[in-house]
């Protein structure tokens, strides 16, 4: 699988394994190790490196990483990189927080090396907890299309393993791997999901509930890559730009697929500087275009506003922002038969 992942990212020169000292990144290491003895793949030289991120969330963690190290290295592996990182809080919970920590120590040691890929450990079942955390979330798409396998320099080769096969690299390259913790923690959803609900779904409905989440992974990434792709050319084609703001043509908008509506929504909101909206947002922006004269400002999140003005308004004159008028609302004719999306000005404290 290792092989194949190299294969499909164009051989790289240099790779980096990301390694927590866990069952399955040791196991990639192991595995990524035979590689780097032999100094190349199909015939394509190739060195391999390895980081491990301390996220400090643990008493002692500063041990596993010098420790995990010490194996990394007496697999053959080199450079061997420790980076420390503070996990800053975050709205979106300590694990997207330290996950986004951790992304930015790979990217930032891969960009210093001079790495073209960085391998990491997720397995088939990683990928079904995906995605069934996102189902309980009732989220599109994109997130129940899960953890692509390859992502910019992330390779994730494991994808189509399970983890009991991981485990069993690491019993037979008698390696003795690290069991974090918080992984049978039950604060955390992807825990309980791991070890409880998971272990349940095979007892009720019978073995084999892993592997069909993980396909519909892999079929949902399909869709939502051509989805993506439309969204994207649309946008490219519609977005009309005054200053900071972004307008959408009205009747263009109402000719599109719903699908595709929401998302070319969504870019406009993000491209003012906005967040991604939920879609009960993405919901209360589309409804502007069903309703008549005037209508906003919706809100959106990362203080974005979203406005629909009428032809009739404009002609009578109705002063904007600038004038002192309707709070928040812009003018100008350019912009009729369309929706605004302003990002709002912070306010001066």
């Amino acid at each position: 699988m290792l092989q194949e992942a190299l294969s499909l990212a164009g051989y790289p020169e240099r790779i980096l394994v990301a390694c927590s000292g866990g069952p399955d990144s040791l196991a990639l290491a192991a595995v990524a190790s035979y590689f780097a003895r032999r100094g190349h793949v199909d015939g394509h030289a190739v060195e391999v490196g390895a980081v491990v991120v301390d996220h400090q969330l643990q008493a002692g963690s500063a041990e596993v990483a010098a420790r995990t190290a010490k194996t990394l290295r007496e697999l053959g592996l080199s450079p061997v990189q420790i980076r420390t990182v503070d996990v800053a809080s975050s709205g979106a919970g300590p694990e997207a927080a330290a996950r986004d920590a951790r992304h930015a120590a790979l990217e930032a040691a891969a960009t210093e090396w001079g790495a073209d890929a960085i391998l990491l450990g997720h397995t088939l079942d990683d990928q079904a907890e995906q995605v069934l955390l996102g189902l309980a979330r009732g989220s599109g798409t994109r997130s129940l299309a899960g953890m692509r396998p390859e992502r910019g320099r992330l390779l994730r080769p494991f994808l189509g393993l399970r983890r009991a096969d991981t485990e069993e690299i690491c019993r037979a390259e008698e390696l003795e791997p690290w069991h974090d913790p918080s992984n049978a923690d039950p604060a955390f959803a992807r825990s309980r999901t791991r070890v409880e609900v998971m272990p349940l779904l095979e007892e009720k409905l019978g073995p084999g509930v892993a592997e069909s989440l993980a396909r519909t992974a892999a079929i949902l990434q399909l869709d939502a890559d051509y989805l993506e792709d439309v969204a994207n050319n649309t946008y490219a084609a519609l977005a009309e730009r005054s200053g900071p703001d972004v307008s959408l043509p009205e009747a263009a908008l109402n000719e599109l697929a719903p699908a595709i509506r929401f998302r070319v929504i969504a870019k406009a909101a993000a491209d003012v500087g906005g967040q991604q909206p939920s879609y009960q947002r993405l919901l209360a922006a589309e409804a502007l275009l069903r309703r008549q004269g005037s209508a906003g400002p919706v809100e959106l999140p990362g203080g974005v506003s979203v406005y629909r003005l009428s032809l009739a308004q404009l002609l009578a004159g109705e002063p904007g922002e600038e004038q002192g008028g309707t709070a928040g609302v812009p003018r100008g004719g350019a912009r009729c038969g369309k929706l605004v999306f302003r990002l709002r000005k912070p306010i001066r404290k």
